[in-house]
């Protein structure tokens, strides 16, 4: 059996082998995690898709491989055997899509310090027969990313993949145990040895002005994906300038009464979402994408919402924003921002965008000029709400304005 990349949407185009979690020769159970694999979206354990014995792995740790390529060879059970279609009926595309991702990426489902994301102690648990791998633990380069951004001591978490390796469920349960511990209770970090040299790639320059820090392949993809949005992309750009004195007004209304009865906060943004997914519907020109010869008219409208994350940047997806209310909208949001932060997006959280909305004005912008997210046709920044005198009438009065700038593709829109 071949065992592939799964498509995973037309904005990821590729991964890079991050980790084996098995070995050629070893035993493998369906579901059990085969492989990490890091995406410009998100960084996920990829399980095999049938029970069986691994005997070839095509692709190697670091190595970048486009979706759909092969990774690995298996043999499985017969019992495990994925069926062949029937050629005198191919299920349709999405169909088949759905059931390769379906069987070969998991739900990446919050843990507890006791749920799958392994035991977490002090001390490694006593065995009979330790893994030879206990003296110099060897970990995968998303591993190391993720513990070096939140500042956890490895050797300090029991891993629950081969040979006690330790996984990125395993980062994230003791991440979340770690937050969730009382202060007095938390363990002070580790000192490293005195003896102990810098690492090469973190070393200062010998006149002590630079620091040299290697890519990591989720930066090396964002770097590639915005290369080619500001080179294949004829983008133009506008700003309007919005009287919002009306949101600001229905949100403190609203807002304590929205937060004792959802139990979350209500931002700006939710009532920008409903706005713009209206706003896409009259202007369906901003939901394409360009394909060379044609341009392809989105009947779903997905707004992505730019997120920072500790990889980088993200950009969950409000699947069928046109479809929810402000209320649903204020919701999906809080549970994709609250799970971007904490790197627990799914690929389903991350594919299928049609338009993108960044809201920059959270960051005190008042004016900036986004690049387009390929393939879609525009992005949209919300900009810091500002009081200022506006002239109505013959009179002036101050209102609270909020820019909004947007980015478009010059070969679908005239402008």
């Amino acid at each position: 059996m071949i065992i592939e990349l799964p498509q995973v949407g037309e904005s990821v185009t590729e991964g890079v082998i991050g980790a084996w979690l098995k070995s050629v020769g070893e035993r493998v159970e369906r579901f059990d995690p085969l492989v990490e694999v890091v995406t410009d979206k998100v960084n996920m354990e990829m399980p095999a898709p049938a029970s069986g014995t691994l005997t070839a792995i095509l692709a190697g740790e670091g190595e970048t491989v486009p979706m759909g390529a092969p990774i690995a060879e298996m043999e499985t059970d017969d019992a495990d055997a994925p069926t062949p279609s029937s050629p005198s009926a191919p299920p349709p595309a999405e169909a088949a899509a759905a059931d390769r991702i379906g069987s070969l990426l998991t739900d990446v489902a919050p843990v507890g310090p006791t749920g799958s994301g392994g035991p977490i102690s002090a001390d490694p648990p006593p065995s009979a027969d330790p893994p030879r791998a206990t003296a110099r633990r060897r970990y995968s380069p998303a591993v190391l990313r993720l513990a070096d951004e939140r500042g956890v001591d490895l050797e300090r978490i029991a891993g629950s993949g081969r040979d006690g390796r330790v996984t990125l469920k395993d980062v994230r349960a003791f991440i979340e145990r770690r937050e969730s511990a009382p202060a007095a209770e938390s363990p002070a970090p580790a000192a490293p040895p005195p003896s102990a040299p810098p690492s090469p790639a973190d070393a200062p320059s010998p006149d002590a002005d630079e620091r040299r820090v290697p890519l990591s392949a989720v930066r090396r993809m964002i770097a590639r994906n915005m290369v080619r949005s500001a080179a294949e992309i004829p983008q133009a750009w506008t700003l309007v300038e919005v009287d919002a004195s009306g949101l600001v007004a229905r949100r403190r209304a609203v807002r304590d009464e929205f937060e004792a009865r959802e139990g979350i906060g209500i931002t700006y943004l939710p009532f920008v979402i409903k706005a713009v997914a209206e706003s896409l519907k009259e202007n369906p020109a901003l939901n394409s994408s360009w394909d060379g010869d044609a341009i392809i008219y989105k009947r779903r409208i997905n707004i992505g919402i730019a997120a920072a994350a500790p990889d980088g940047l993200v950009v969950p997806v409000v699947h069928d924003a046109d479809g929810m209310s402000v209320a649903g909208l204020a919701r999906r949001v809080a549970d994709l921002t609250a799970r971007a932060r904490r790197g627990r997006l799914t690929l389903t959280d991350v594919s299928g965008g049609t338009f993108t909305l960044n809201n920059t004005g959270a960051l005190g912008s008042i004016l900036s000029q986004p690049l387009v997210n390929p393939p879609q046709a525009a992005i949209l920044t919300t900009e810091a709400i500002v009081k200022h005198p506006v002239v109505i009438g013959d009179g002036i009065a101050i209102r609270s304005i909020m820019n909004m700038c947007m980015s478009f593709d010059h070969r679908i829109m005239d402008g």
